[in-house]
């Protein structure tokens, strides 16, 4: 027996009629109910079609809550111990997975009480892909609420603590995955970055982090927020273990299509050979409009200024990369601050498209659908609303607002306006092998009490967006790698390269780390 759908009745016919605009009478509104009859009960046939779905290849138990005793910053939300392939370049390595990534069987919330409940059918691909190299899923680590915050303190699961100074974010969205591998219970681990949040936990916590160029890894099973922007990627306490995970994780998927004219044939599928080439003849272009960021410097948004310890920390390591024979130049690129409004308008409007009206996945794609988990967000954004996050509810209000009262004009014109903002960074680029600047220009900020005032708690949220959202818009590769301390606290080097050049980005950060231990720096 079909579920349905349902032939709608009058009533409902004319409440959609009133929000369209549209005048309509009862009697029309019955009329075009016989019309449309025949075409409703054709998709009932729907349901009774079996979807493809990608297969789940490895046994495996849900596993269970993490215990307090082996948790201690928070830093994970579920534990596993799922075995892969008996052979492959991660034979027995331990990953972690953020909870934004499907793992059939293991429940899944990204972080908000929204998702409760929800346990995935299927694996992301790139789940399959770990587990066919041998890796043994380790557990799901804990997410931002929605993964909309940058902070450690929005999360259902309560806040996640910076094992350098608990007391402090471990930055965010993918705060579990970076506190897991700043605590060294793992020396792998999956982020999602869609405007920053692999690479500014990864600074904060002191670990590597990789959004590499869009298109080259797929995000199929993973939960969106805006199409145009979704990343995942490599975390880990080294440049040559992202190198390792970006090895199995790169290729197409016939599911995504994100990937679709995007990537290349001759795409490189093994980065190891960044491994070790150090940086003689590497020309490093030091981008000016990453340093030194005053209060004025956007005066619309409410980012924090640049530390200037933390500026002075990044190019004593590009001095360091000087004296080992690379060449260090300046390079500017003005539109950078602009870069992050362009971001802005396209997440604020993409977002509330994606999350809410897509229910997690958007429409208007040729793909994989995980209609489980598109039913069990639907469901859950009815009958749970007021468990929806102040940082989602402030993109929400804002997006829905934009869409109904300017059509879209501007997630729009912010789309017209990437490509010129791409270029920019291109130009800087052909003089150039990689972009360097701070990853993120301060040091973390303590963790706000549990009753902080909503100002506070969106200003923690929010106020270090300063380098990274430019480049989750133009797509090019860029990484994060520990360069020093300040105040018990790392600073991230942040490397942008050339689209699908993430080999030279790896070089130039394996020569970053090889400069000695940041810790002492």
């Amino acid at each position: 027996m079909s579920r349905g759908p349902e032939i709608p009745s009058v009533a409902q016919l004319l409440d959609i009629a009133e929000d369209f605009g549209i005048d309509m009478t009862a009697e029309r509104a019955g009329e075009y109910r016989d019309a449309m009859s025949g075409g409703i009960r054709a998709l009932r046939r729907i349901d009774d079609l079996v979807e493809e779905r990608p297969e789940v290849k490895y046994p495996r138990t849900p596993g269970r809550r993490a215990r307090p005793e082996e948790n201690p910053y928070n830093a994970w939300y579920w534990m596993t111990d799922i075995k892969g392939a008996s052979s492959g370049p991660l034979a027995g390595e331990r990953v972690g997975i953020k909870d934004t990534v499907s793992v059939a069987g293991v429940p899944m919330m990204n972080g908000s009480r929204v998702l409760e409940g929800f346990v995935p059918q299927t694996d992301a691909t790139v789940v399959t892909r770990l587990l066919d190299a041998g890796a043994v899923i380790a557990g799901k680590t804990a997410s931002s609420d929605f993964s909309f915050s940058s902070g450690g303190h929005t999360s259902a699961y309560g806040p996640v603590r910076n094992p350098n100074k608990p007391t402090h974010s471990p930055g965010g969205s993918s705060k579990g995955s970076g506190a897991a591998l700043a605590a060294g219970d793992i020396e792998f681990a999956l982020g999602g970055d869609q405007g920053g949040s692999i690479r500014i936990p990864a600074a904060w916590c002191g670990v590597v982090g990789l959004k590499q160029t869009f298109g080259l890894v797929p995000y199929t099973g993973c939960m969106g927020i805006e199409m145009s922007h979704d990343i995942v990627g490599p975390m880990a306490n080294s440049v040559e273990n992202v190198a390792r995970l970006l090895s199995v994780l790169a290729g197409p998927d016939p599911f995504d299509p994100r990937q679709r004219g995007v990537i290349p044939e001759d795409y490189v599928r093994d980065y190891m050979p960044a491994i070790g080439q150090g940086c003689k003849g590497l020309k490093i272009g030091v981008l000016e409009e990453g340093f030194d960021h005053k209060a004025d410097t956007w005066p619309d948004l409410q980012l924090l200024p640049s530390d200037r310890r933390i500026d002075s920390k990044v190019r004593a390591a590009l001095n360091g990369l000087k004296k080992k024979g690379a060449v260090v130049q300046k390079a500017s690129v003005p539109m950078h601050f602009d870069g992050l409004r362009i971001w802005f308008a396209l997440v604020a409007e993409g977002a509330v498209e994606t999350l809410f009206h897509g229910s997690g996945l958007g429409t208007n794609w040729q793909g994989y659908y995980d209609t489980p988990m598109l039913d069990h967000v639907a469901r859950s954004f009815r009958t749970r609303p007021n468990d929806i996050p102040p940082t989602v509810i402030n993109v929400f209000l804002m997006g829905e607002y934009l869409r109904r009262h300017y059509h879209g004009r501007y997630y729009a014109k912010a789309q017209n306006q990437r490509g010129s903002l791409k270029r920019a960074y291109d130009t800087a680029l052909e003089e150039n092998d990689v972009l360097v600047m701070p990853t993120i220009p301060q040091l973390p900020g303590p963790i706000p009490p549990p009753d902080a005032p909503f100002k506070e708690y969106m200003f923690r949220a929010l106020n270090m967006l300063n380098n990274c959202p430019q480049f989750s818009t133009t797509g090019h590769p860029a990484i994060s790698v520990p360069c020093g301390m300040v105040d018990g606290l790392p600073v991230g080097l942040q490397i942008i390269g050339r689209h699908f050049d993430d080999l030279t980005v790896l070089r130039a950060a394996d020569a970053v780390e090889k400069l000695g231990d940041w810790r002492t720096k």
